[in-house]
Order: C-alpha cells, then structure tokens, then sequence
C-alpha cells in the first residue's frame, strides 16, 4: 500500500484559481482520442494513449482516497461517486446532514483530523493504494510524515496565484528525483517518492 498525494498542477504550482475553477488545468483530460474511464465510468475522458495508459495502471491501484470538506463542497461530492477508488473519506469539522447521498455513497466523513482521516482511508483499502488530494489536507498530510509519494500531473500552464499544490503550510522537504516520468499531450505525469 502507497499513500499517494496527488494532482494535476500548473508549473508555478497551484490545482486551481482562486475562485476554485481550474481554468486550462484539466485540458489534458480532453486532448487525445483514447477513451478512458476511472471509478465512476460515467466521467469519460479522451487522452493520448500514454495518459491513459497513466491513468489505467496508476489510478487501477487505487482503493481509497481522503479530500477535505472544501473540494468535497465545491464538487458536490461527485454525485456520491468516487472519482478514483471504491471509497471517498472526507477530513471536515462537521458531517454533512444535507447531501442527498448521505446514506448511500461510499464516503466516510472523519472530523478527528487528517491522520484517522488517512488511518480510515487505508483501512478501506486494504493493500491498495491511499490517495490524498493535493491543498490543504495534502500538506497537512505531508508534514505528518503520512505521504509516500507525490504524483503530479504537470501542466503547461501558469496561473499567477490560486490555490497550491501543497497548501499554505507545507514543510520543507527535498524529495528524491521522479522515477517515473510520462509525457502526455498537455501534460507530464510525474511521480516521486518522499524520502524517510
């Protein structure tokens, strides 16, 4: 079991605009012809073969992912699907008594901080992969020493400001060079391990 944080990022750094649009972030989804699905096959999308290719090895090995409760609002919950995986675990202050799915989606809501959140999520797992979503939560995560690898898929777009890959209070911490490295059509997918 990997416990993954992950991301499409810009090269100055950040997974959305401040308004939380991601603007030009997600053109690689769209920017190939090879159809590729993750959890919810609903959600298709049409990459070069190399992305999807990416996306079927590395996001197959997904078993659980941990978002905070701002991505969670802002999507609303993915209509109860997740987007990767087979569970959602979302780290928030209060569980939410309004959302329509509620009782019947595979999300776990933990308001005892970002190591059960995880702690949870890797129990749902198994011995599958444990993703963090970059922000906040992905830094809070890091500088718990909860990460093993970082994956990020680099775009070639500059933001300006928005929202950081690492949230706001991420530690310093020099990473090992990508040992993998797949370039795509408007993106390079990157992973690197968290040295310990």
């Amino acid at each position: 079991m990997t416990v993954l944080l992950v991301a499409t990022m810009s090269l100055d750094g950040f997974i959305a605009r401040p308004d939380d649009s991601v603007g030009p972030l997600f053109d690689w989804f769209g920017a190939g012809t090879e159809e590729v699905t993750a959890a919810d096959e609903d959600r298709v999308f049409r990459t070069t073969e190399a992305s999807a290719t990416w996306i079927r090895e590395q996001w197959g090995k997904v078993r659980a992912g941990v978002c905070g409760r701002h991505l969670f609002d802002h999507t609303g919950g993915w209509d109860g699907r997740p987007p990767a995986g087979d569970h959602v675990v979302v780290l928030t202050h209060a569980v939410p008594t309004d959302w329509p799915y509620l009782d019947t989606a595979p999300f776990t809501f933990v308001t005892e901080g970002v190591e059960a959140a995880v702690a949870t999520a890797q129990e749902l797992a198994g011995d599958a992969d444990v993703t963090v979503t970059a922000g906040d939560v992905g830094g809070q995560a890091l500088a718990a020493g909860l990460v093993d690898e970082v994956e990020i898929s680099l775009v070639p777009v500059v933001l300006g400001r928005g929202k950081r890959f690492f949230g706001e209070d991420a530690p310093e911490i020099v990473l090992e060079d990508p040992y993998v490295s797949v370039p795509g059509r408007r993106v390079t997918h990157l992973r690197y391990r968290v040295p310990r």
